[in-house]
C-alpha cells in the first residue's frame, strides 16, 4: 500500500469503521495502480477537497479530480466521484450499464457487500486521469472512450 503523504487524508481514513476503511484503501490503491500504469498521468497529489479523499493530476494536469468517500448517512455504502460537468459518468452508464449503480452525472456508487468489477473501474479511473489529455482526440486514445 502506498504510504499517505498527506496526515490530514491519512486522519480521514482512520475515521471510517474498519469494514469501510478496507474498502476505502482498496479504492484507493486502485487509483494509484491505474495512475501508475497510464501513461501521461505523472504523479498524483492526493489531498481532501470538499472533505473527501481527492487524485489530482497536478503536474501534468492531464485529468479530472476522481474523490472518494462513504457518508455516515448511507452506511452501508460508499462511492467514487467524478466531475459533474465532464459527462464521464453519462459515458460509462452508456458503456458500463449493469456493472455500476450510478448517483446522477457525478459517481459511482457501491454497496459495502458488492464486488467491484475492478477491471471496469480502473478503466473509468484511467479517463478520468486523462481526460484533459485526451479532450479533443477521443477516439485516438488506447481504449477509445470518453
Amino acid at each position: 500500500m502506498k504510504p499517505f503523504s498527506d496526515p490530514a487524508v491519512e486522519a480521514h481514513f482512520a475515521s471510517y469503521p474498519r469494514a469501510v476503511r478496507n474498502k476505502m484503501l482498496a479504492l484507493r490503491e486502485l487509483v494509484f495502480q491505474t495512475a501508475a500504469r497510464t501513461k501521461g498521468v505523472g504523479e498524483l497529489q492526493e489531498t481532501l477537497k470538499w472533505g473527501e479523499p481527492a487524485y489530482v493530476t497536478a503536474k501534468t494536469k492531464s485529468g479530472s479530480t476522481v474523490r472518494i468517500d462513504w457518508k455516515s448517512r448511507h452506511p452501508q455504502q460508499y462511492a467514487m466521484y467524478f466531475h459533474c460537468q465532464t459527462g464521464l459518468i453519462e459515458s460509462f452508464r452508456s458503456m458500463f450499464p449493469n456493472d455500476f449503480r450510478f448517483e446522477g452525472n457525478r459517481a459511482l456508487v457501491f454497496k459495502l457487500a458488492d464486488a467491484i468489477p475492478t477491471d471496469v473501474l480502473a478503466f473509468c479511473i484511467e479517463a478520468s486521469l486523462t481526460y484533459h489529455a485526451r479532450k479533443g482526440s477521443v477516439g485516438r486514445s488506447s481504449k477509445g472512450a470518453a
